[in-house]
């Protein structure tokens, strides 16, 4: 009986410990439609990975990221400008 109590534990910690190890990687940008990981990570070391700057950065701004054309710029500039109000 202990064994299957034991086994029983281990597999819920494991699958606790996996669900919040995806929670801790995620980020805000995962939320916007059309950015994947290569231009979220382009996107990050322009703006010198802050958040803050992403947040504040002019559609301008935005645009002039390598791989972010004008229409994904304009979603990611909408996405900060509805999560603001």
């Amino acid at each position: 009986m202990a064994q299957i109590r034991d086994e029983v534990h281990r597999f819920a910690i494991t699958y606790h410990r996996l669900l919040r190890g995806k929670q801790s990687l995620s980020s805000v940008l995962d939320e916007i439609p059309g950015l994947g990981p290569q231009r979220r990570t382009a996107l990050l070391e322009h703006f010198q990975f802050s958040l803050a700057k992403i947040r504040q950065a002019s559609l301008e701004e935005l645009k002039a990221v390598k791989g972010v054309g004008p229409k994904l710029a304009q979603q990611i500039w909408n996405f900060f400008q509805v999560s603001e109000e």
